[in-house]
């Protein structure tokens, strides 16, 4: 990734932990700025101290022929009481012009520093009430994907900084809006947004939104294409295109089953609906937790509704990220460590433990190699406290606030017994919703609420979770028994004690299918690989999480008959958990001219977050 040099930009952000009212006489404008609990963004120009934006208009115009977007962006802002400027966050915009109050204002555009964009700086009075900029996107705005085809299709991905690509914000996770949306789209296609959605396409191509829980901008979100939807539940719904509506319809059906059981663990769902829409191949992650609109890959589309794992992640996040916000981007385990916990909840609320501890162990068993791998590179990197200063917020995206952030949950449930912690839980939703949350504060709520004796804390050991390096060992070892029993089987199957056809291939959960695969080492020949495929034909299977492990192994062994499926999905499905892996495979095994063939196929059907990494990873100059 590129590195900024601290030393030509400051950033220096406010951002909103609880609104303080000491001063109840003070006028509307803004005393709740003037109490802010002060954090630094390092990821944003922004400077809410000074003036905040709180509600956003957005008027659009969708362009598939010129893959831009027109539009005004119009904000209602507060300020403090000395406010000279607002400033905002851009990256890859032309500014046309910029109002105050309806009346043409000055405005001035900084410096631009590699991926973090430029601030858009406003003169304003501390009387200033709205800000309204107009502007054009670029076609390569980093935040779109444009598929081209019959049938076009355009979506948005703006976590973690990428917002400021496709509309001027203060562009932090710590600042939050409500927003009203009109876009005009091809008649031929529907718009659908972070907000409430329509579910029918319109003769007009004009379709309004409104989002009235305030939002950070990370969870603003555009799709435009040729879509329907099918209800399956009274809150719950789902939107594919034609040639995809009967599958998802029956992969998403117990939508409905999953937002109770998280209802009944942690409280009231605040979004009204939860409704998901299943992206082209080319998202560059399994989900994307826009509120009520969950983004997603069609590879969890498996025909057996065995990868819902992923659903009860994005809809954990609807509490964990989306009720309560990272203040900063160095605060990420916050998002996701609580999600992976709640994730597991749900799925064994639902499915039983069984099953959530199969998914727990494959988590921990990843998490263990990961951070192997990190010590090696960069040992801080194992932090639950991120340092991501002048690095891209996208390189704190790894097992560690995911999986890390999960065992040190797991292990406070563990410490306190699992009644007080649900407890807890529910309540530090309940209290801190609509608010952001910082890696200090939380420990601060944590002993004031539930390690409350200087002997939990002792227990607990929360500083070596936060900075320590690694696992702290204290750590919880998950394992479940399926997942042993498919250990054994792949050991006695290596020592020729058990035959291939006697391996229950067919009996097995997608989990453990996929836990055998990844077993696979020196030992196993290509003659073994060939041997199970010939059995159990794993290279027809329709579940990707499988087919992935599957590949992996392929390449390692030189698998040819693999290859041309290998190509196949990797110039068709641009989800970066599976993309990473297979190329470095490549690498790996000298394999590299195949690697730069296929991804010279296969780099436009991807999203710009995956063609950064895939680029890194090549040794190619990013375009």
């Amino acid at each position: 990734m590129r590195i900024i040099n601290t030393l030509t930009v400051v950033f220096s952000a406010a951002i909103l932990f609880g609104c303080g009212n000491q001063n109840s006489t003070n006028t509307k404008k803004t005393q709740a700025i003037l109490d802010m609990k002060r954090a630094t963004d390092q990821h944003s120009y922004s400077k809410p101290s000074e003036s905040v934006v709180k509600h956003l208009e957005w008027d659009a115009e969708v362009h598939f022929d010129s893959k831009t977007i027109d539009a005004t962006a119009t904000y209602t802002v507060e300020s403090s009481d000395d406010a000279e400027r607002i400033i905002l966050d851009i990256r890859e915009l032309n500014i046309k012009s910029v109002k105050i109050d309806g009346v043409d204002a000055s405005y001035e555009i900084g410096e631009e520093m590699p991926f973090i964009g430029s601030p858009l700086s406003i003169d304003i009075s501390p009387e200033t009430k709205e800000v309204s900029v107009e502007y054009t996107t670029q076609p390569g705005a980093d935040a779109f994907l444009w598929v081209d085809g019959e049938d076009a299709f355009l979506f948005t991905q703006s976590q973690a900084i990428l917002a400021r690509t496709w509309i001027p914000c203060q562009d932090s996770p710590g600042v939050r809006f409500t927003y009203n949306a009109r876009v005009k789209v091809p008649s031929n296609t529907m718009a659908l947004m972070s907000a409430e959605n329509p579910t029918q396409r319109n003769s007009e191509g004009v379709y309004d939104f409104k989002m009235t829980q305030p939002i950070p901008s990370y969870l603003m979100a555009l799709a435009v294409g040729n879509v329907e939807f099918r209800s399956v539940g009274e809150h719950t719904g789902v939107y594919a295109t034609p040639d995809l509506i009967d599958a998802a319809e029956y992969e998403f059906a117990e939508m409905e089953d999953l937002l109770v059981a998280a209802e009944g663990l942690y409280g009231k769902y605040r979004w009204e609906r939860y409704d998901l829409l299943v992206l082209p191949a080319a998202f560059p992650f399994g989900g994307m937790e826009n509120p009520r609109l969950t983004f997603a890959t069609p590879t969890i589309i498996a025909g057996d509704r065995s990868l819902v794992s992923l659903v009860a992640h994005e809809l954990a996040h609807s509490w964990s990220g989306n009720l309560v916000t990272n203040s900063t981007w160095d605060d990420f385990w916050l998002n996701e460590g609580f999600t992976v916990y709640f994730e597991q909840r749900i799925m064994e609320a639902v499915y039983g433990r069984e099953i959530s501890e199969m998914l727990a162990s494959l988590s921990y068993q990843g998490l263990i190699k990961e951070v192997e791998e990190i010590m090696d590179l960069n040992p801080s990197d194992t932090h639950l406290r991120l340092h991501l200063k002048d690095r891209n917020p996208d390189d704190g995206m790894t097992a560690i606030a995911y999986d890390k952030g999960y065992m040190f949950l797991r292990m406070l449930e563990e410490t306190v017994g699992r009644k007080k912690f649900d407890l807890f839980l529910k309540e530090y939703f309940n209290k801190n919703a609509f608010q952001v949350m910082d890696t200090d504060n939380f420990i601060a709520y944590l002993n004031a609420n539930l390690l409350t004796t200087e002997e939990l804390q002792d227990q607990a050991m929360i500083y070596d979770w936060i900075d320590g390096e690694g696992l702290p060992s204290n750590c919880p070892e998950v394992m479940s028994d399926r997942i042993k029993k498919v250990d054994n089987i792949f050991y006695f199957w290596t020592q020729n004690d058990i035959v291939t056809k006697n391996i229950p291939w067919n009996e097995w959960t997608y989990q453990e299918r996929y836990r055998f695969l990844s077993n696979t080492n020196d030992e196993i020949t290509l003659e073994d690989l060939e041997e199970l495929n010939t059995q159990f034909d794993i290279l027809s299977t329709g579940n990707n999480e499988v087919l992935f492990a599957w590949l992996e192994q392929a390449i390692f062994k030189n698998h040819t008959e693999s290859y041309p499926r290998l190509e196949e999905f990797l110039v068709n499905i641009g989800r970066r958990k599976f993309l990473t892996p297979l190329y470095r495979a490549m690498l790996e095994t000298g394999q590299k001219e195949m690697a730069l063939d296929i991804y010279s196929k296969a780099r436009g059907n991807y999203h710009s977050v995956a063609t950064v990494t895939m680029d890194e990873l090549l040794g190619l100059d990013s375009e």
